[in-house]
């Protein structure tokens, strides 16, 4: 899958921070793979990373309209022409594929306050039916009163695998109410006015969730 040059971003598995570390591949061996010293993307200094360091990492696909996703650990380094860690590499069938211009929606049962912000409703708890880094679906029935063209705020409850739970406060616009049956709805939001830190913990909650996801399909 890989190709030499190809340029992968890492950022640490387990942690509140959302770095991104940028680097090469420079060879690859089975289920191994060989990297220059990942720069911070933030910073731009070269990041030290020790043995045993859980990651998550992600490429672009040739094509150029698709990122695969994948789990890692530093292995050890090595020097040949150039210094180099060395990455474990889960294998091709392990990947996760996403579409590219798309922020991929994940079928997720999560925790969540909803506020009106023109009190509009009173406010409630319900779950997600699904999540993105882009918007959402809860599930909501006649008596909460919301409807489409609502503007909201939501407090999220995002557990990761690795025990952190993040709690975030996103702004939301009500797309269109889909109707589950005689009293129950679905209601599409669109995250509105949203920084970036709040978008890359959306998409590491998502791929979080994928990587579940895949893991347990695996193991049925």
């Amino acid at each position: 899958m890989f190709k030499i040059g190809n340029v992968i971003m890492l950022e640490l598995k387990y942690g509140d921070k959302l770095d991104k570390f940028k680097c090469k591949v420079v060879e690859q061996k089975e289920n191994q793979i060989y990297i220059d010293y990942p720069i911070n993307t933030a910073t731009e200094r070269t990041v030290f990373l020790i043995d045993g360091t859980q990651l998550k990492g992600s490429f672009v696909s040739q094509d150029n309209n698709s990122v695969f996703l994948f789990e890692s650990e530093v292995l050890g380094r090595t020097k040949q022409n150039i210094p180099m860690l060395i990455l474990s590499y889960p294998g091709d069938e392990h990947l996760v594929k996403i579409q590219r211009r798309q922020y991929v929606r994940v079928e997720t049962t999560a925790d969540v306050a909803v506020h009106s912000t023109n009190a509009e409703f009173k406010p409630f708890t319900t779950v997600t039916d699904d999540i993105s880094a882009g918007g959402a679906a809860i599930l909501i029935n006649d008596k909460h009163g919301v409807r489409a063209g609502h503007t909201i705020q939501l407090w999220l409850v995002l557990p990761m695998q690795s025990g952190e739970i993040h709690y975030l406060q996103v702004k939301s616009k009500v797309v269109r109410l889909i109707p589950l049956d005689d009293s129950r709805m679905k209601a599409s939001l669109q995250f509105v006015d949203m920084n970036s830190q709040d978008r890359q913990l959306l998409l590491r909650f998502s791929f979080d969730r994928q990587l579940l996801m895949k893991k347990k399909g695996l193991e049925s």
